[in-house]
């Protein structure tokens, strides 16, 4: 499903585009297209809800068609930590030297390290440690599921593992809901919170391994996903829905944004086994979703090395605020060092351990439900 590798890439250039310039700088001293850019990239965040869904999709549906499998559980952890874990430590390892030879201004305690450590990072609030490297809560939400949900398949029909993932759809908003009535803090990425874009995303791994894995059917699931987060958004327009600043905004933000992308998954998956696969078949989308997991967790840490040496050496470029052309220069540099490692780390380092995690792949070339969405062509 290459298609998938495109989505991958729309969504971390999402994030990078986000912190890049509209997190990073704001709208101050703009005006024209340079404010209209720059302010474009402000809802680049959803890229990480757009990586939840889509997780939740791949990971279910891995799972769906390995549960009969007698290593089940060895299989999946350990192509899980293959793929995941020598990077992730890598990093850690990394924040704990740069931070402390004034390489970057960002402080990183031993605390926050060691919470993270064991995938923590996201609820670090609760032992009373600031959140100190933001990309990381993403991947304890992600870590959690992969703790938690396999058990769940393995026990459960299909049939059931969708139920459970609708029920993941509703309890959360209402635990968010429940968050913002009683005025604690909702932005903090708690995996209660937040769960339901990976159960989203399982609903549908579950729905095309079933009667609705036909194309007429996928067709009528994005359709269906679509309406609904457009209905979402536009009856919660005035109830805060964009900013999630009122209880019912808040609440289903995020469950419209699940449902756009759960949707933007199944036409991907259409388009890409149909003649106009080239629509979803994009080369260098693809290049950044390949490389996607390296960027994700090193490109805040590229922002920090550029701000210390390139303003450190050029004063002159430090007074970035309202520059347009200063925001670009500095996005630029990022941009090659960050893909320029992501690529190394990609082709040299993880590449050996993804080498040992390929051992456990399975011997047939496509799941199920890939085929069923293949054919008939014409529908």
């Amino acid at each position: 499903m290459p298609e998938l590798d495109t989505i991958r890439g729309v969504a971390v250039l999402l994030v990078l585009l986000f912190h890049g310039f509209g997190f990073r700088y704001g709208l101050k001293g703009l005006s024209g297209f340079q404010k209209i850019f720059v302010a474009a990239t402000l809802p680049g965040w959803v890229g990480v809800n757009l990586f939840f869904v889509l997780s939740g999709f791949l990971i279910t549906g891995i799972l769906l068609d390995t549960r009969s499998r007698p290593d089940y559980y060895r299989r999946f952890y350990i192509r899980r930590a293959l793929r995941i874990l020598p990077l992730y430590y890598a990093v850690l390892v990394i924040l704990a030297v740069v931070t402390r030879t004034g390489w970057v201004d960002r402080r990183v305690s031993w605390a926050f390290l060691g919470l993270s450590f064991f995938y923590l990072s996201n609820v670090t609030a609760l032992f009373g440690v600031a959140m100190q490297y933001g990309v990381l809560w993403s991947l304890a939400v992600e870590e959690h599921f992969y703790l938690l949900w396999p058990a769940a398949v393995r026990s459960l029909s299909r049939n059931r593992v969708a139920i459970v993932g609708l029920a993941i759809c509703i309890v959360c908003p209402c635990l968010r809901g429940y968050y913002f009535i009683r005025g604690y803090d909702t932005g903090t990425g708690y995996t209660w919170l937040v769960a339901d874009g990976l159960a989203t995303g399982a609903v549908l791994a579950a729905l095309a391994r079933g009667s609705w894995g036909t194309r007429t059917r996928m067709r009528r699931i994005a359709a269906m996903c679509f309406g609904a987060s457009a209905t979402m958004f536009t009856a919660g327009y005035p109830f805060g829905i964009f900013r999630a600043s009122r209880l019912l905004g808040l609440t289903l933000r995020e469950t419209a944004l699940n449902l756009f992308f759960a949707g933007s998954i199944a036409l991907a998956l259409l388009l890409g086994t149909s003649r106009w696969k080239g629509i979803v078949n994009r080369p260098r989308l693809q290049f950044f979703g390949e490389i996607s997991y390296g960027v994700y967790l090193i490109h805040m840490l590229v922002f920090d090395l550029e701000n210390h040496f390139l303003t450190g050496s050029f004063p002159q470029l430090s007074a970035v605020g309202g520059h347009f052309s200063l925001m670009v220069l500095h996005f630029t540099v990022v941009l090659v060092f960050t893909v320029a490692i992501a690529y190394l780390s990609r082709w040299y380092f993880e590449e050996p351990f993804l080498q040992l995690k390929r051992r456990f792949e399975e011997n047939g070339k496509q799941p199920y439900a890939t085929t069923e969405l293949t054919y008939p062509k014409s529908a």
